[in-house]
């Protein structure tokens, strides 16, 4: 199990390293445009659209896992004092199967979406140019089935009754 841990921690980090590439290319690409406008009056070509279709896609989605992984995603313990420890462990099961549910349905539906975006050759159309953008319909079932593989370990652990430093640390 502690191969399984490694292997989609690995795949998290790389993945959340992608989104990090992103969010600098993307600074790089719209402070490029705005240098472009205010010396030749003139956008670079495009620009909304990469943004758009690839940039905020993959900033977006693919670190996802990885903010799973760190349980970095917010969650409200209104009612967490009141429980037992029994029944505490059974509300975290039911989390994560329902989390392992939401996020194996988004990937397999959006998945469906980008193989008919593929076998359609998706486009659009920005100052008489062809932007592919079936491309990027590929990156959120991507973060989404990772992000659903990482709370089945989570699951595993919870069942298991395993802590962190049984499992490997998430940093």
């Amino acid at each position: 199990m502690l191969l399984v841990t490694r292997l989609t921690d690995r795949l998290a980090r790389m993945l959340a390293f992608v989104g990090a590439a992103g969010v600098l290319a993307m600074m790089v690409h719209v402070c490029a445009d705005v240098a472009s406008r205010a010396m030749t009056g003139a956008s670079l070509p495009a620009t909304v659209e990469v943004v758009s279709y690839y940039y905020m896609v993959l900033v977006a989605f693919l670190p996802l896992a990885w903010v799973e992984r760190k349980e970095g995603m917010i969650s409200v313990e209104l009612l967490d004092f009141l429980l037992t420890p029994r029944m505490r462990r059974v509300s975290d099961l039911a989390v994560v199967l329902f989390s392992i549910t939401v996020y194996a349905v988004i990937a397999y539906a959006s998945w469906l979406t980008a193989v008919k975006n593929y076998q359609t050759g998706t486009f659009v159309i920005a100052l008489q140019t062809k932007i592919i953008t079936w491309p990027g319909y590929f990156l959120p079932p991507i973060g989404f089935a990772l992000a659903a593989l990482i709370m089945i370990v989570q699951l595993l652990k919870i069942v298991r009754g395993k802590t962190d430093a049984d499992w490997g640390s998430p940093e």
